[in-house]
């Protein structure tokens, strides 16, 4: 494998000109090359190529437009975090509640093996989460200011403030190892059952992840798929070899999840910003449409109007 080598700014304009794309204003690609790297606007390249074996960029591309799409993703990675964070914050604040109100409140209570499932083979899970929520007391009764403040001066952490410091990731596993009765009531909140809410919550947290790391996110698939929804109907999204080709394991099954997690006004919000970056994208483009990076999303034509269907649980 030939290794990578340094290339200095004027090195990385030569190679993408060299490429075909039209640089206007060097000056300005420097400094967009500086500040937001390389490789990472490189990352978007694929759309303004003429395909997989001619890696040139189609005729007419600039450099403008290729920092359109980067800027672009940025803007709906933005817009899904700060719904995601709303999203885990309330799941959190649903599971210390549930949970508190049953088991109680100190971590010797909430925290014993009895409280979660008792399948043989979850029983493992089960001691390594407990663990794993141990080991996150031990840190941040030092480091976290809540935690820090409860375990002075009352000697226990309560689990609504320990969770604020658990990931997403090990809150979501919490919820896939309680008790069934448990996962009923706390699924019960969404107006779902609880084997949807499992299913979802992975594909909530990698995503989330994926955004607080500012990876690329517009073409991004699941390894998991959500189940058919009553939305993918009522959009008439079209199927191939019986499966629906949109809303399944792309970023369009994200909204159809968050669309049954967010408030009326949170998620109709969302859409709204949503489009308005849409819009901009389609102003900015010339070389390629608006409707191929759609496309790449896992986008229907008519993905918008998601907003304006009257919310049909998942479990429904």
């Amino acid at each position: 494998m030939i290794a990578k080598s340094f290339k200095n700014l004027e090195e990385q304009i030569e190679i993408l000109k060299y490429k075909g794309l039209i640089i206007n204003n060097e000056r300005y690609a420097k400094d967009v090359l500086l500040r937001e790297n390389y490789f990472f606007l490189n990352g978007y390249r694929h759309l303004f190529m003429y395909g997989t074996s001619d890696k040139r960029f189609i005729e007419n591309t600039t450099f403008e437009e290729l920092y359109s799409m980067f800027l672009f993703d940025r803007n709906i990675r933005n817009v899904l975090f700060k719904n995601l964070l709303i999203i885990e914050n309330n799941l959190k604040s649903i599971i210390s509640y549930q949970l508190s109100k049953k088991y109680g409140y100190r971590e010797k209570e909430y925290l014993k093996e009895k409280n979660f499932t008792n399948r043989p083979d979850k029983r493992r899970q089960v001691k390594d989460l407990i663990s794993k929520m141990k080991r996150q007391i031990r840190i941040n009764s030092r480091e976290h200011d809540a935690t820090t403040h409860y375990a002075n001066n009352y000697g226990y952490i309560p689990l609504w403030i320990l969770v604020k410091v658990l990931s997403f990731g090990i809150v979501s596993e919490m919820y896939s190892i309680l008790k069934e009765n448990d996962q009923i009531e706390i699924a019960k909140v969404y107006h779902l059952k609880p084997e949807n809410l499992i299913n979802c919550l992975p594909i909530l947290a990698n995503y989330r992840n994926l955004c607080a790391h500012e990876d690329i996110l517009f073409d991004n698939r699941s390894q998991k798929s959500i189940s058919d929804t009553i939305y993918h109907q009522l959009l008439n999204i079209p199927k191939r070899e019986d499966e629906y080709i949109y809303g399944k394991y792309d970023l369009y099954a994200l909204l159809i999840i968050m669309k049954e997690l967010l408030t009326n006004e949170e998620f109709k919000s969302m859409i709204i910003e949503l489009e308005n970056s849409v819009n901009t994208l389609d102003y900015n483009l010339s070389t390629i449409t608006v409707e191929k990076v759609l496309n790449k999303m896992g986008f229907p034509k008519n993905w918008a109007e998601l907003k304006n269907i009257e919310r049909s649980y998942l479990d429904e």
